[in-house]
């Protein structure tokens, strides 16, 4: 199988931020793959805005640079390279005043897509919002791209969504979130809505619990005093987390457009109950072997901050009251990998004498490493000596299953801001869906900062805390292996 690559329209894209480390690492090496793959057409511009005080010329040789270290070899080539570079301009400015405003609305040409890319600090997002407007930049057609933190609670949310709502439209807003852009996270909505065979079980009766998990091998390191602020529970849970929730969760939209599909997301997270205090655990990764701890990379002796978390989750409508939903992320722990482990209850009577060998039927879906979908199954053991059972996979990774030319799998950002030119919001967040994300997790972390516990220490390389296992264990049930 084929993976098809449909053109976008030409445009122009502004990237606020283009000497940032997210540009450098993830926006330009995906634009380039989309350009040598011809999605991006060859008349469109990629502008590169910044403070730094440099000529074009000397920003498309750090863009060559970011090419060469950050895409495989089977996509490099000199014509290529040379080609894209050619669509790269660079354009010095001052966020908060009036430096290079004019020269970036020169650059700009009517009758393509704009777009404008903030991959800087929130708290530019209002001076940038408000200068392209005040310059004459930005049109009624033209998109803008955020980047998280959306906020660090709902107040500060709501001032955000505030501040560009007062410049732009909610349909001109793209709150990206490159969990959404993973190619498994959207199959997720192929496999419960094109197929017949699951949406049926898809519910309290049939399904046990699910279990989400987020595990990081590193540590905070460079980004601890920063890291010291947020914690897993706003880095990970009320985002990633929650969004990853969402999509298992939400009602069948009437269609796949982008306000149905997130009119469902926000009837989930409005069906949350709150989290009780004890089932939630949180942990800091320890110092081992010399290597610093939790502690030493916040450079915050007194830290209470949480580098990973476990909680149940309840989610009160009629499909899903009384399945618990499991969820953990945390930093150094013994394998990166993210995935979702729907598990389905036994049956209501085994016709088989070999019943306690019974295990549960599990739909993994993995986001990373290896995306792809394995699907737990008993089968008869082989072989003469009677019906016994075992358990297989019916597995599909989307390297083998599509073949080598579908394994090429885009990048999330690649996806997304190819998305975003064309103008489609299904896969980015909505201003009532971040804030509504807020006041479900806000109660949680104003119960940890009016009290005087402290996260477990748990060993680098392990599952996380003990006490997470015991969130588990007393339910009857166990966190599965963490594992690439």
């Amino acid at each position: 199988m084929v993976s098809r690559v449909i053109p976008v329209e030409t445009f122009d894209l502004v990237i606020f931020g283009a000497t940032g480390d997210l540009a450098t690492r993830k926006i330009f090496p995906g634009l380039y793959r989309r350009f040598w793959a011809g999605q991006i057409p060859p008349e469109s511009r990629i502008i590169g805005a910044a403070r730094s005080d440099m000529t074009p010329e000397g920003f498309r040789e750090q863009v060559r640079k970011a090419i060469d270290e950050f895409v495989s070899t089977d996509k490099k080539d000199a014509a290529t390279i040379d080609a894209f570079l050619g669509r790269i301009g660079y354009v010095p400015i001052d966020a908060k005043g009036t430096g290079g405003w004019d020269k970036l609305k020169a650059e700009m040409r009517p009758g393509v897509v704009s777009a404008f890319y903030f991959s800087v600090a929130p708290a530019l997002f209002g001076d940038l919002a408000e200068r392209l407007h005040s310059f004459e930049i930005a049109t009624p057609e033209s998109r803008i791209v955020v980047e998280k933190p959306f906020g660090r609670d709902l107040a500060s949310a709501r001032a955000l969504n505030a501040t560009l709502a007062a410049h732009f439209r909610e349909e001109q807003i793209y709150r990206i979130d490159h969990y959404l852009g993973k190619e498994t996270v959207q199959n997720l909505m192929a496999v419960r809505f094109a197929n017949i065979l699951f949406e049926p079980l898809w519910n309290s009766q049939y399904v046990d619990h699910v279990q989400i998990t987020v595990a990081e091998t590193v540590g905070v390191g460079g980004r601890g005093s920063y890291y010291d602020k947020s914690g897993a529970m706003r880095d990970m849970v009320q985002n990633h987390m929650m969004q990853l929730l969402c999509l298992i969760a939400m009602e069948p939209p009437y269609h796949f457009d982008p306000n149905a599909v997130r009119d469902e997301k926000l009837k989930v997270i409005r069906a949350l109950d709150p989290v009780r205090p004890e089932d939630i655990v949180r942990g800091q990764y320890a110092r081992q072997n010399g290597q610093p701890g939790y502690i030493e990379d916040s450079e915050n002796p007194q830290s209470r901050t949480e580098s990973y978390i476990a909680l149940k989750v309840h989610i009160s409508n009629w499909r899903w009251k009384g399945t618990p939903f499991y969820l953990r992320t945390g930093k150094k722990l013994r394998a990166r990998a993210s995935e979702i482990a729907i598990t389905f209850r036994e049956p209501p009577h085994s016709i088989f004498d070999d019943a306690a060998g019974w295990r549960e039927n599990v739909l993994t879906i993995r986001l990373q490493p290896n995306e792809g979908m394995n699907l737990m199954v008993m089968i008869k053991e082989p072989g003469p000596g009677g019906m016994r059972l075992t358990q297989v996979p019916l597995d599909m990774s989307f390297a083998e299953a599509l073949g080598e030319e579908g394994a090429d799998i885009p990048d999330a950002y690649e996806r997304l801001i190819m998305d975003v030119i064309r103008g489609n919001q299904t896969l980015f967040m909505r201003g009532d869906e971040v804030e509504a994300a807020w006041a479900w997790t806000d109660p949680i972390i104003g119960g940890w900062e009016s009290s005087e516990d402290r996260p477990k220490p748990y060993d680098p390389g392990s599952s996380g805390p003990d006490d997470s296992l015991m969130l588990m264990h007393r339910d009857g049930r166990r966190w599965r292996e963490i594992r690439e």
